[in-house]
């Protein structure tokens, strides 16, 4: 991966969203979120023993590659990667455009290095995802994930269809058309372990809208790598990739505004675009979830639903915000239209989440294979 550009992070314009909370509707909000969640807890029953990860020395021989397609790690320590101990080109707490190559198309990402980075240790990594039309620069200025105790590397889409020149990921009905971008993550991943030190356990996915979607695809083709995600004002249309099979049970936070009129928290049937708390309830099944949604008031304008006793641990989390807008939580900067609560962060809720999670050694190992 090449350095093109020192890119320092844009000003926030000092924008917020205009929408406003209307205070006499929210116990109606917070009843209606209650019994639209409250049917979704996936089967019940009893929870599902989390079964303990193959030890490395159980790695058969002929194991070549991961079920995502990616080498594997035998005969090398499978917690730290092969950029551990290598300059990482950059200063810690410093974002720079990169380039790399994937699928025969030049990609670029804005990568941040923590404060503190070192390269003797291995390092989390958050993977981000931007909106259609936006980039990984804009979504670094409102999104406040360069605190963060980890590397983040903000991905850049490819130019889709439609309404001008706008980038845009794979999965949306306007997203370029033979673009492979899950090869793009795979592809980013690699040269991340190569040129880094990271901890190939903790790899997270984050994004807003349309680049939140992607993160959905990612939970379900790449759970070998993606350790969780956490998609903020997701646009669900899954076009191209219709069916779910993760080969491991995967965390998932979703934030969403409940007055989001770009994407409705309702859903769109016109536009392929399912309900929120259908697509919630989905993966609280799909996980096998046996206790919830407990559904909490965090906030005046925020609350949460969990889903517990899921297997191997894998917890489903919804963050409601109420009469919120299509913004991210918290944002530092102009992040979408309507209301922007700032009760929360999204950026430290998350990481809450997603801070300790582990994949299985077994998917870094080949073992899985």
């Amino acid at each position: 991966m090449s350095t093109t550009t020192a890119s320092p992070r844009p000003a926030p314009d000092g924008r917020r969203g205009q929408g406003r909370r209307r205070p006499g509707r929210r116990a109606a909000l917070l009843t209606a979120l209650a019994l639209a969640v409250s049917g979704l807890a996936g089967p019940a029953g009893a929870t599902t023993a989390a079964a303990a990860p193959a030890p490395a020395a159980s790695v058969p021989a002929d194991a070549a590659v991961s079920p995502s397609g990616h080498p594997d790690r035998a005969g090398r320590n499978p917690l730290r990667s092969a950029g551990c101990g290598t300059d990482p080109g950059q200063e810690p707490g410093s974002s720079v455009l990169r380039t790399l190559t994937s699928d025969g198309r030049e990609r670029t990402v804005q990568l941040h290095l923590p404060d503190g980075y070192r390269s003797d240790r291995a390092w989390p990594v958050v993977l981000v995802f931007h909106g259609r039309g936006n980039t990984g620069a804009g979504t670094e200025a409102f999104s406040g994930l360069d605190a963060l105790p980890a590397i983040v590397a903000y991905g850049n889409g490819v130019v889709g269809t439609g309404d001008g020149d706008r980038q845009a990921w794979e999965g949306a009905p306007y997203s370029a058309p033979g673009v492979d971008d899950i090869a793009y993550t795979n592809d980013l991943l690699d040269t991340l372990e190569r040129d880094l030190c990271v901890d190939p356990r903790r790899v997270y996915a984050t994004g807003k809208s349309n680049g939140a979607g992607f993160t959905g695809i990612l939970a379900c083709e790449l759970s070998d790598r993606i350790a969780a995600i956490a998609p903020v004002a997701a646009a669900f249309y899954g076009t191209g990739h219709p069916d779910c099979d993760p080969v491991r049970p995967v965390p998932v936070i979703d934030f969403h505004g409940t007055d989001d009129v770009t994407i409705p928290y309702a859903g769109d049937p016109d536009r392929g675009l399912p309900a929120i708390p259908d697509w919630v309830g989905g993966w609280a099944g799909r996980n096998g979830c046996a206790t919830g949604p407990d559904v909490e008031q965090t906030a005046f304008d925020v609350t949460t639903s969990r889903w517990t006793d899921c297997d191997r641990g894998a917890e489903v989390t919804h963050v409601a915000v109420l009469g919120g807008g299509h913004t991210w939580p918290g944002e530092d900067s102009y992040s979408g239209g309507g209301y922007a609560t700032h009760s929360i962060e999204a950026h430290e809720v998350l990481w809450e989440f997603l801070g300790d999670e582990r994949l299985p050694v077994r998917f870094l190992t080949g073992a899985a294979s």
